[in-house]
């Protein structure tokens, strides 16, 4: 499944692995061998815990190579804003609480609620994904349908 991000994000996500790959990579090789030193391996907690560390990065190492190999990079200034979309920010109001928020439909590695930036796989993102301004975006949550109508969109 691809995953939408933008130019900042791919980056940050390439520095991450680059560095898991430099640094990271032959720390955790270096505390294994540091810990096989000490002696009988059956025993040696230093050694199962520098073993699981290297496994906890090299999945680390292995979810990131595949996030970036799928990765589409949007670029902000090309998004049609006739529609919701990715990267776009809808102005939502809920219709039986008559709440009004914004929020900036995002790929799921740049999700942030507290930020307002809500995933597009989400329930909400899903919903509003190609709603134009009038239109009332209908969500299944756990209990009942909510009703949004697109107040605005921009960038």
């Amino acid at each position: 499944m691809s995953e939408y991000v933008t130019k900042e994000t791919f980056d940050k996500m390439r520095e991450e692995l680059q560095r898991m790959k430099a640094i990271d990579r032959p720390a955790a090789s270096k505390a294994i061998a540091e810990a096989r030193e000490k002696g009988d391996l059956k025993e040696n907690a230093e050694y199962d815990s520098a073993k699981e560390a290297q496994g906890m990065l090299e999945a680390r190492i292995k979810q990131l190579e595949g996030v970036i190999a799928n990765a589409k990079i949007v670029d902000p200034n090309t998004i049609d804003i006739s529609k919701v979309a990715i990267l776009t920010k809808a102005t939502i109001t809920n219709l039986s609480t008559k709440k009004t928020v914004t929020y900036q439909i995002v790929g799921e590695k740049e999700a942030d609620l507290k930020a307002g930036k809500i995933s597009a796989s989400s329930p909400i993102g899903k919903g509003l994904l190609g709603k134009a301004i009038g239109e009332i975006a209908e969500v299944q949550a756990p209990n009942g349908i909510l009703k949004f109508k697109i107040e605005g969109i921009a960038i």
